[in-house]
């Protein structure tokens, strides 16, 4: 359990997330404006998104779909009518004055998610398994993004509006606040996350802001019924910094409780360089920002079927994948839950025993080598020259005694950085494995000659001096020795 020792007691800390989860549409939210990140500011823009003087928002259908995709996902209600509502606040990059949101009836609600969580002192190989409520799921949309730089006004110590970002369709996420420790709370978004990525809702890339959190944060003494005030901590783009933002706020509400003041409810930002939340602003209730239905926009009314279509059309989620490969493939659950850790190493690795069916030597191939080579990182996959097809090749070659296991390393490490096929590498780089018994004799030979010493205590009874004798030619071949037929010939020379 995780605790703060304060000079008063000890404190728990109450954790809730809002996660914002940008879809994957090629649209906008109310307009045909491209999503595309990355465009020059204000290029995907149009008299919707812009807020300018009678245009009216029509919405995506496809937000819908993957808002429902993501209710069935998280186990959630899913409203057969929701309302969208207008949520006013002013701020320079919100031009409508307004957001449209999702208010008293959001598209989900009452969901949940079940996750593994690491904590010293459980019982399952250092991990917890929890289950965490989800209390809603709404469809809303960005605002646009304040620039502070400009790339041609260094200078100017004007603030720049770039409403490229504006109208996004966003998935607001809110679990309830059920979370005890910064672990459990990253744990979840990391769940999370890799769920919508399984659904193809969102990218999940946190550092282009597709996903993005608010973290809630209270503490009381344990044994407490109540809620502490809690205060919000916006825009946390990264695990690391969730984790250490958590940490903090909860030691800065705990010491300045203890020093007989009280926390403000308040919003507060994260500052990853000191390592520190500061203050924003004061945190709005529902009633500040004014929510009313928004009279440009009819219920969204979903009928049965199409919802029952959506479910049938879910993709096979992180857990059930995790028991197939298991079942299946006869995989240790630790390998089967860094296969499907990530959606297209999960794809990679199936593809990979299309054409070479030994799930296992695959497996082991793709956690120790691949995934250094490719750094845990998904967007590499698919970019990437090293294909499923390489791999099948290169292990075959091994199976065949073409090649070492040792060298298929540097077979496949090549082929990663060039592209070139199993054999063009073997053959450009000399690593095919030399099984002619002529070419080893000659060799094993020559370190017996060498060596009358351990010759004399091998046959004196010391068998292990059979490695020595091994390593040698194996040294002098530069590794390239068949070992199986390598071991058979020197014991046989060694027993003469």
């Amino acid at each position: 359990m995780y605790t703060l020792e304060g000079k008063k007691g000890t404190y728990e800390v109450v954790i809730g997330l809002e996660v914002h989860a940008q879809m994957l549409t090629q649209s906008k939210l109310f307009c045909s404006c491209s999503t595309t990140f990355g465009k020059s500011p204000n290029q995907n823009t149009c008299p919707v998104c812009l807020a300018l003087p009678g245009v009216l928002p029509v919405l995506n259908k496809k937000v819908a779909e993957f808002a429902v995709k993501a209710g069935f996902a998280t186990q959630s209600t899913i409203a057969r009518k929701s309302v969208f509502a207008r949520k006013n606040y002013f701020y320079p990059d919100l031009p409508k004055g307004y957001q449209i949101s999702q208010y008293e009836l959001p598209i989900c609600q009452h969901g949940k998610l079940t996750v593994d969580v690491e904590e010293e002192g459980s019982q399952n190989s250092g991990k917890e398994t929890k289950t965490f409520g989800i209390t809603r799921i709404h469809i809303e949309e960005d605002a646009g993004k304040l620039l502070h730089e400009h790339p041609e006004h260094r200078s100017s110590d004007s603030t720049w509006v770039d409403l490229n970002r504006a109208g996004v369709p966003l998935l607001e996420i809110v679990s309830e606040p059920e979370m005890r420790s910064p672990q459990d709370a990253v744990a979840y978004l990391k769940k999370l996350r890799q769920t919508l990525i399984y659904l193809g809702v969102c990218d999940g890339n946190m550092e282009e802001g597709s996903l993005r959190c608010d973290a809630n944060v209270s503490v009381r003494l344990v044994g407490s019924k109540d809620f502490g005030t809690r205060t919000e901590t916006k825009n946390l783009n990264s695990f690391k910094h969730i984790e250490k933002a958590i940490h903090y706020e909860a030691t800065r509400q705990i010491e300045v409780l203890e020093e007989g003041g009280r926390i403000v409810q308040e919003t507060r930002l994260w500052d990853p360089d000191q390592e520190k939340t500061y203050s924003m602003r004061s945190k709005e209730d529902a009633h500040d920002y004014r929510y009313f239905p928004d009279p440009d926009l009819l219920p969204l009314l979903i009928e049965e079927s199409w919802i029952e279509e959506i479910k049938k059309s879910l993709p096979e989620l992180p857990d059930t994948k995790k028991a197939r490969f298991i079942s299946d493939y006869q995989l240790t659950p630790y390998d089967a839950d860094i296969l499907t850790s990530l959606k297209k190493l999960a794809d990679f690795f199936e593809a990979c025993l299309k054409d070479y069916k030994q799930p296992k030597k695959v497996a082991a191939w793709i956690i120790n080598e691949y995934m250094r080579l490719i750094k845990a990182d998904e967007t590499m996959i698919e970019s990437t020259l090293l294909k499923p097809h390489h791999v099948s090749e290169t292990l075959k070659l091994v199976d065949d005694g073409t090649i070492s296991g040792s060298a298929s390393k540097t077979v496949l490490a090549k082929i990663f950085e060039t592209g070139l096929s199993p054999k063009e590498i073997i053959e450009k780089e000399g690593l095919a494995q030399v099984s002619d018994d002529r070419a080893l004799e000659a060799e094993i030979d020559k370190i017996i000659a060498n060596s009358p010493k351990e010759v004399e205590r091998f046959k004196a009874g010391n068998d292990k001096l059979l490695g020595f004798f091994v390593g040698q030619v194996m040294k002098a071949m530069q590794g390239r020795a068949n070992p199986g037929k390598l071991n058979e010939l020197v014991k046989k020379k060694l027993s003469a």
